[in-house]
């Protein structure tokens, strides 16, 4: 069983693949290097996408055609939506939408043309066994990993696991006003990001499991970008890191 992991953004990644580097190697296709390697003993393959739906769809039929990978896993940030949520909270997707996409009135709003669906599953195994990895490590690892004075800074108090929706669009949401529109229109969206609901359609039309995983770096409103690039490299890396080696860890081989 090959696992593709999938990133938008290097940070995410750059622990995981430095721990597969050693025996590793990279292929170059369509300007992303995919590095095949192990982990925990497990098949992998692990790729930076890039931002947005279009490079995610890309990837993921790459990682299906080319490395014939039997499941795959999307890690990285997103926004939160759903009131009650708090900064370094991970949502798994239980199911993902596209909340840009809009072909009427041909078909309903959301729904993709021909599919005949608005939203898609993930796959429970995965997404039960991700979960509980992001919850062990929140309990046991992340303390030691996150400073506390990163932890202050980002009001990071006692982060939690959620399972629930997440729409996907190619638009960075920064303003309350499109935060309060996305409520409206999608009110159990719990996250928002720019890549999951195109990797779930492609998986979905190959019949490939996947799962996806997001670490919340802001309530996507007017201060979402405030020390994004802080958040992604001293707190987001080690989420992601840390809950994907659990993961693996407790993967049957």
């Amino acid at each position: 069983m090959t696992l593709g992991i999938v990133a938008a953004l290097h940070e995410e990644v750059a622990d995981l693949l430095a721990e597969m580097a050693p025996g590793a190697h990279v292929e170059h296709i369509g300007m992303r290097d995919y590095h095949v390697g192990k982990l925990h003993g497990h098949p992998c393959v692990i790729v930076l996408a890039r931002i947005g739906k279009v490079a995610a769809a890309a990837t993921t039929t790459a990682l299906i055609h080319r490395f014939n990978v039997d499941e795959i896993v999307f890690t990285g940030l997103a926004g939160g939506l759903a009131h009650g949520l708090s900064v370094g909270d991970v949502v798994i997707a239980d199911t993902l939408v596209q909340h840009d996409m809009d072909a009427s009135p041909l078909f309903p709003r959301y729904e993709i043309p021909l599919l005949g669906r608005a939203t898609f599953d993930t796959t429970p195994v995965l997404r039960d066994a991700l979960a509980q990895a992001a919850r062990d490590w929140l309990a046991s690892e992340m303390t030691t990993q996150v400073s506390a004075t990163l932890r202050a800074k980002f009001q990071m108090t006692a982060p939690r696991v959620h399972v629930g929706q997440i729409a996907s669009g190619d638009r960075f949401v920064s303003s309350v006003q499109e935060v309060d529109r996305l409520r409206d229109a999608l009110p159990a969206a719990l996250a928002v990001e720019m890549e999951g609901a195109a990797v779930a359609q492609v998986c979905h039309e190959y019949d490939i499991p996947f799962a996806v995983m997001r670490t919340l770096s802001d309530a996507a409103d007017d201060d979402a970008y405030v020390d994004f690039a802080r958040f992604l490299r001293e707190v987001a890396s080690h989420y992601s890191h840390g809950v994907l080696r659990r993961f693996l860890m407790a993967k049957p081989a």
